[in-house]
């Protein structure tokens, strides 16, 4: 739960960031800056020996999830999220991936055979992949600049014991400049240390460790801090955003969204979508969110998330009518998908499925 927007005689305006404790609710402090909120998440990296490209090299962004298919059918495949790679090792026939494992990730010690797919076409094939133990890194912390703190907090730092400056689990729910509640991010956490803070005075700067924080990764700044000035007035204003930048914004509309009250329309609303800018699934969600929710709206960012919406609660009742203009580049484009086991299936037909269970009867243009 984010907390009302709370100012001093110290702040121009409202506070962007509040630490909240997550079991009880009640607000750590609040403040204007968050120092360490982007940076650089840690990744697995994952070296692939005998490397066969399916077609070209593999190189820098691969892809927002790729997917290791083990040759093994006794074992599921495993997913690497916002993959990256340095291309082949000069010399060898091995390639190096770098991304954000899932929870599972592959069996320990397993270094059989896999197949390497992005989600739309098969990228090649190993003979042995193994991970790579990255050097040891100390996280940088998350410092709190400004902060005003409760009283609980002021009492944990006068205080100071080990026990009391483990804050334990907390979140740092964010805010835009017109105090419109953003997103949030959990950390598990304790002061590391604190000082009076020049933003003014009874302020001080929080460090909290930054061991359990993952970091907004820099590429994403971008889209964030065009959030955080506010949500857009116009249409598409993703639309000239690359794959991986989509996603991010994606990942905004929909954290932004279940933080937000909707009205739904009345039931028969004609909706319409601008469908020219569907080259990839990112700009198909973010499309169809427009179309039902307006500027940044959100009408689901898959199809389990979809079929929720079409229930009610996100803009929509049912029955009611879509037009789908420029529907073919959506069917030229992100139709063209596979299974995390490989197998491959059309995203643009099956959207139009759920659509027609959800009682929305759409036209193609």
């Amino acid at each position: 739960m984010i907390l009302s927007v709370q100012e001093d005689e110290n702040h121009r305006g409202p506070t962007r960031y509040t630490l909240t404790e997550t079991e009880h609710g009640h607000a750590w402090g609040v403040c204007v800056e968050a120092e360490g909120l982007f940076g650089e998440p840690r990744r697995g990296t994952y070296e692939l020996l005998d490397w066969v490209p399916v077609d070209g090299e593999v190189r820098d962004w691969v892809g927002s999830r790729v997917w290791l298919v083990p040759d093994d059918e006794g074992l599921e495949p495993w997913l690497l999220e916002d993959v990256e790679s340095s291309g082949q090792f000069p010399g060898t026939d091995s390639l190096l991936l770098t991304g954000l494992d899932d929870y599972e990730g592959p069996p320990e010690g397993h270094r059989g055979s896999v197949r390497v797919h992005d989600g739309h076409r098969w990228l090649g094939s190993c003979r042995e992949f193994a991970r790579v133990l990255p050097p040891e890194q100390v996280a940088p912390p998350l410092v709190l600049r400004g902060l005003a703190p409760s009283d609980q907090l002021r009492a944990a730092l006068l205080k100071g014991t080990r026990r009391a400056l483990d804050l334990e689990e907390a979140a740092l729910e964010i805010r835009d400049d017109q105090g419109e509640a953003l997103t949030e991010r959990l950390l598990l956490t304790r002061v590391t240390a604190w000082q009076p803070s020049s933003n003014g005075t009874d302020l001080i700067d929080l460090e909290l460790e930054g061991k359990l924080f993952t970091p907004v990764p820099e590429y994403a700044r971008p889209i964030w801090e065009r959030w955080l000035a506010g949500p857009p007035n116009t249409l598409g204003a993703w639309a000239c955003l690359d794959t991986r930048r989509r996603g991010a914004w994606l990942d905004l509309v929909r954290e932004r969204a279940c933080r937000r009250a909707h009205r739904d329309r009345p039931a028969r609303h004609a909706y319409e979508l601008d469908g020219r800018h569907i080259t990839d699934e990112p700009g198909l969600y973010l499309a169809l969110g427009e179309a039902v929710n307006g500027p940044g709206g959100y009408f689901g960012g898959c199809l389990d998330a979809l079929d929720d919406c079409l229930g009610g609660t996100f803009g929509y009742t049912a029955p009611a009518t879509l037009l789908w203009r420029d529907a073919v580049t959506a069917r030229e484009h992100p139709s063209k998908t596979l299974t995390p086991d490989g197998q491959p299936y059309d995203l643009f037909a099956e959207v139009l499925n759920v659509l027609a269970e959800g009682d929305m009867r759409v036209t193609l243009a």
